[in-house]
């Protein structure tokens, strides 16, 4: 009977017209309702020119009401505005009009101000398209030309002048800035970019690294930077963005699911109750208008208005809370659920780690200097294009301050062991233990002892044997991301008690970085199909869970967790549709607030419903027993409805983790 009561009123409320003209007519009934008070109690005037302010104040209080409750009854159904316009016409026919126009007056007046609250969640989510330019520089045989963003078509260049936005989703091909990315990623901090070297293969928008890429909307540093525009205006990053969350509104949370089955059968009940209250004086010694009366009386106590905006307005306010934080929740039946998560399962590279190996160990054996077996590593591994070989080479660069000399040659690429090469004319091996016994080369107790206390720990060890002989050994490891650790105690505080790691690397590496960063539990050597077995085991044992990954890699373990959150969604397409929640940077530190806000959520619903059927369960029985008036009856129900909406306005300002 009222179902989609509240989407009845944002969707046809403001077909007929906008905000300002409801307020303006429900402001007219009240001046129309004092004029006719006033003269019917201190002026001499004829009881017609009372009641004609009266009729007015009616016209205006009950203009837009009365269109939607009609629209509502020719599609088979009744709502709160059917109800209060029976209680007003009630009101009229007991010769009670100053009543009815008192009720009508408070409810358009309190209909205006909940369609002004609504919209000012509404507005928090539109500004991210207002961040949009409408025009862009294009740059094309070497003139540049202002034309609108939609003309703009893939693999054109645009240039971005300094402090100015960025116009399209594109890669950099020249000049390095600065991004200030807090409109789609949340990031407070600027973030350097710089140009990409290569631009004439270019991998899909989603793969190619993010210190080259740009979103549309965010805002330029101090330099100019040249743009290749890989993304239309409708398909950006930003675009998508305002789309998902405008229709994320219409899913459903749970508490909206079950108020709206409550109110299908408790809108007839409260009809058929003041149905039967209308013949009370058959009954009790009192006269039909007493009897109507009481009747319209129990008609306004009862009508559901604050149970049927009090969950929507907390929903649609955490939801654009989220997403000024760079946060997009789907609807809120994930925005519930998150809040009730006690147990969280995470995917192991990129979200808990860096994602890139790093060199975390090297250790010369025998005769060698440590800086001389670093070069000698250094001349080898450059040689080689094994991203792993990339990372050691970088990382030495680094460490010891050296460069590449060229001394080194004939690398060969040995499958699922290593690569040996020529260093100084002598032949070099690095790789695993069986590469060494492959060729006769003996490891000592001493060194099969520091290797295994590494793999212990977690580290991918690495032999180096050079003339013959071991040289020494080098370690790599995909180590934990800064605020791992600090994110993971802060999640415990607010009551995660469960926080699990999924990974395909070895049990050792997974046990390594649970110590590190405080998890409770790690599983190793999983395949994407053990996952979503070890999925259906933390169902079975905790009853709900969250599993946070890429959105991409981890998809069908995600799927099947209550709540699949991905990181770093900004680039990825999947990712955004994909996941229950997006987080559009790539921060894990980001997820507590998420998890707060999601209990704020439902701590502001469960209160809203609770203040709903709290003041529906004291003024019906008052009204039944004639202990309140129809004034006193409106009051109370429009300021219960008032109320929850401004008590989930409080989302707005969530702060907290």
């Amino acid at each position: 009977m009222v179902v989609q009561q509240e989407e009845v009123h944002t969707r046809s409320f403001h077909s007929i017209s906008n905000n300002t003209t409801e307020l303006f007519f429900a402001l007219f009934c009240g001046v129309f309702l004092l004029n006719g008070f006033l003269m019917e109690q201190f002026t001499t005037l004829t009881s017609w020119t009372s009641l004609s302010s009266y009729i007015i104040s009616y016209f205006f209080g009950g203009y837009f009401i009365s269109i939607v409750a009609t629209k509502k009854i020719i599609q088979g159904g009744f709502d709160i505005d059917f109800l209060m316009i029976a209680a007003a016409a009630g009101a009229a026919y007991i010769d009670k009009w100053a009543e009815g126009a008192l009720l009508l007056f408070l409810f358009s007046l309190g209909h205006a101000l909940e369609h002004y609250a609504m919209d000012k969640a509404k507005k928090s989510i539109k500004a991210l398209g207002e961040l949009t330019p409408k025009t862009a520089l294009l740059k094309k045989e070497g003139t540049l030309k202002e034309v609108a963003i939609k003309d703009l078509r893939i693999n054109d260049v645009i240039v971005v002048k300094p402090h100015s936005k960025i116009a399209a989703d594109g890669v950099i091909i020249h000049g390095s800035s600065s991004i200030n990315q807090a409109p789609i990623t949340g990031e407070s901090i600027p973030v350097d970019k710089t140009f990409i070297e290569d631009s004439t293969n270019l991998a899909s928008f989603d793969q190619i690294e993010k210190k080259h890429i740009v979103f549309t909307g965010t805002i330029n540093g101090d330099h100019s930077l040249d743009v290749l525009v890989l993304k239309l205006s409708k398909d950006s990053t930003v675009s998508r963005l305002i789309k998902m969350v405008s229709e994320v509104e219409t899913q459903k949370s749970p508490t909206q699911r079950l108020t709206k089955k409550f109110e299908k059968w408790y809108v007839p009940l409260v009809i058929l109750m003041v149905a039967l209250l209308c013949f009370a004086f058959l009954i009790i010694e009192e006269d039909f208008d007493t009897s109507l009366y009481r009747a319209i009386s129990v008609l306004v106590a009862a009508s559901p208005c604050a149970l049927a905006i009090s969950t929507p307005s907390a929903v649609l306010s955490g939801i654009a809370r989220a997403a000024q934080k760079g946060v997009l929740i789907k609807g809120g039946k994930a925005l519930e659920q998150l809040g009730e998560i006690t147990s969280i399962a995470f995917d192991k590279t990129g979200t808990l780690t860096e994602g890139k190996p790093r060199l975390t160990n090297v250790i010369p054996i025998n005769e060698l200097k440590e800086r001389d077996f670093a070069q000698l590593v250094l001349e080898v591994e450059s040689l080689s294009n094994h991203p792993l070989a990339r990372a050691i080479a970088k990382d030495l660069k680094s460490w010891y301050s050296i460069e590449v000399t060229n001394q080194a040659e004939h690398v060969v690429a040995i499958q699922g062991k290593g690569i040996q090469a020529t260093y100084l004319q002598e032949k070099v091996l690095i790789g695993t233990k069986s590469l060494m016994e492959s060729v006769a080369i003996e490891l000592d107790q001493d060194l099969n002892s520091k290797m295994e206390q590494l793999l212990k720990n977690g580290h991918t060890v690495m032999i180096v044997a050079f003339k013959n002989k071991i040289a020494g050994i080098i370690s790599v490891m995909d180590t934990p991301r800064n605020t791992a650790a600090s994110t993971l105690k802060r999640l415990k505080e607010i009551g995660i008690k469960h926080m699990i790691m999924l990974t395909g690397d070895h049990q050792h590496v997974g046990d390594a970085i649970a110590r590190q960063i405080g998890l409770t539990e790690a599983k190793g050597n999983l395949l994407p199909e053990d996952k979503v077995e070890a999925i259906k085991s933390l169902l079975l044992r905790d009853g709900k869970i969250a599993m946070v990954g890429d959105g991409v890699n981890d998809a069908p373990a995600m799927a099947l967790s209550t709540v699949s959150i991905a990181m770093g969604a900004a680039g990825s397409d999947v990712a955004l549709e994909t996941a229950d929640v997006a987080l559009m940077s790539d921060k894990i530190e980001n997820l507590p607030f998420v998890i707060g806000l999601s209990r704020a959520s439902k701590r502001v619903i469960k209160q809203n419903v609770w203040i709903s059927l709290g003041v529906v369960v004291v003024l019906v029985p008052a009204t039944i027993l004639s202990l309140t008036t129809i004034g006193l009856a409106v009051v109370f129900h429009e300021g219960s409805t008032l109320i929850v909406v401004l008590n989930a306005l409080r989302l707005l300002r969530f702060n907290k983790a």
